[in-house]
C-alpha cells in the first residue's frame, strides 16, 4: 500500500457542517496517515481524564465555540494534543461520523496523508503517541465481543502491541479498512 494508493481511496470532498442531532455534542478527530511505508497516529489518553480515559484514540476533540467549524477543531486539537501543525490545505477527504456509545458525541473524522511528519510531543490529554503501521494494523480487525465495551453488531477491535482500539476510533479504523478493500 503506497500513500499515492491510500490518497486516491480516502479523498473526498470536506463539508466540516454536521447538526447534531439526539442531542450528541459534536467533536472531530483528524486521521493522520505518513510515510513510505504508511503509518498512522493514534494516541493514548491518560488514565485520569473524565471521559475516555485510558482509550486508544485519534487526536481530536470537542468543537468549541472559537472553532470556525469542525475541520477547524481537528486541526486546533491536533496541534495542541500532539504538536502537529496541519493546514486545511493538506486535509484530503472526511469519512462518516461516528457516535460514542457512552459520552454523547457525534464524531467527524477528517483524513490527512503526509510524506513525513516531524518529531510529535505531547501534551497533558496525550498519555502516549503511537505511530502504527497502517496495513498490520488493519489486519488485525476482528469483533468486539467485550461486554465492557458495550458491544453491538456492527463493533470491532484493533489490536496494537498490545494496545487494544475499540469504540469509535476502531469503527473509523473499520472505514478505512472497508475503503481499502482489505
Amino acid at each position: 500500500m503506497f500513500l499515492d494508493d491510500l490518497k486516491s481511496v480516502l479523498s473526498t470532498p470536506i463539508n466540516p457542517e454536521i447538526q447534531s442531532d439526539m442531542g450528541y455534542r459534536l467533536a472531530s478527530v483528524l486521521v493522520v496517515i505518513y510515510g513510505k511505508s504508511p503509518k498512522i497516529i493514534m494516541t493514548e489518553k491518560p488514565k485520569s481524564m473524565k471521559l475516555h480515559a485510558g482509550e486508544i484514540s485519534f487526536p481530536g476533540g470537542k468543537f468549541d465555540v472559537v472553532d470556525f467549524d469542525l475541520l477547524e477543531t481537528a486541526l486546533r486539537e491536533t496541534s495542541e494534543e500532539i504538536g502537529l501543525k496541519i493546514s486545511k490545505n493538506q486535509v484530503i477527504g472526511q469519512l462518516p461520523p461516528v457516535r460514542t456509545l457512552n459520552s454523547g458525541f457525534l464524531i467527524l473524522p477528517f483524513v490527512s496523508i503526509l510524506d513525513e511528519i516531524p518529531q510529535l510531543v505531547s501534551n497533558s490529554e496525550v498519555e502516549t503517541i503511537f505511530h502504527m503501521p497502517l496495513d498490520s494494523l488493519l489486519k488485525t480487525i476482528t469483533k468486539d465481543t467485550d461486554p465492557n465495551h458495550n458491544p453491538v453488531d456492527d463493533m470491532y477491535t484493533f489490536e496494537y502491541q498490545a494496545q487494544i482500539v475499540w469504540g469509535a476510533s476502531a469503527r473509523i479504523l473499520k472505514q478505512i479498512e472497508s475503503k481499502l478493500d482489505l
